[in-house]
């Protein structure tokens, strides 16, 4: 199907069928998947939306879970950039979710939601109906990696689903870059471990346009 999106056939296992709800006559253009922690630090709660918006008004569309914590400030930043830029042609931020289109997790997100729905896309490989089961979650996040031309990891404990995504990344020749932030948050430890491993060290959103080329 032409609106399939190409990037997902680079996956080994890409999605037999995909349902979609929002603005399905655009598509993905330039895109930044972005990943953290559901408990962020305040500081790291504010970074994420920082990104979103800035990455999402130099053109780049924002891809992440709508999880809470990082997912939703990542769509939520993008979602205030995209109220600048009514007519742009592509998503300004798409969210892979691991339910079926017909229900919200978490039911708290509704309203960014729909916020998507208006300026991007909802997208998930499971049927309607589909309640949030754990095993989903980490499975739709080789979607989240391959959608993006790499991966910013905002703020990541060392155990969690985020470095499984930036393990997906790398494994599909995408960039993989990470914020660093105090060595007395376990929730920056994971991007320190990134760092150290070869991701590229980001401070703005310039420092992601530079690497994405």
């Amino acid at each position: 199907d032409p609106h399939y999106p190409t990037e997902l056939l680079q996956l080994a296992d890409p999605p037999l069928l995909l349902y979609a709800t929002g603005q399905t006559e655009r598509t993905l253009g330039n895109a930044i998947a972005v990943v953290g922690s559901r408990n962020p630090t305040p500081q790291g709660a504010q970074t994420a939306e920082q990104f979103g918006e800035a990455l999402g008004a130099a053109g780049l569309c924002v891809v992440s879970g709508l999880a809470l914590g990082v997912d939703g400030g990542a769509h939520t930043g993008a979602v205030r950039a995209a109220k600048q830029q009514p007519n742009h042609p592509h998503w300004h931020t798409v969210a892979v979710v691991g339910t079926g289109l017909d229900r919200v997790y978490p039911s708290k997100h509704k309203t960014l939601a729909h916020q998507i729905a208006l300026h991007g896309l909802l997208l998930s490989e499971y049927p309607l109906g589909t309640p949030p089961l754990a095993h989903n979650f980490p499975k739709r996040n080789r979607l989240i990696a391959a959608l993006g031309l790499g991966t910013l990891v905002v703020e990541a404990a060392l155990k969690s689903g985020s470095l499984i995504t930036a393990k997906m990344a790398l494994e599909l020749n995408r960039e993989v870059l990470a914020i660093p932030g105090s060595i007395h948050a376990t929730q920056s430890h994971g991007c320190h471990a990134l760092i150290r491993q070869g991701a590229k060290l980001v401070e703005n959103a310039h420092d992601v346009l530079e690497e994405l080329q």
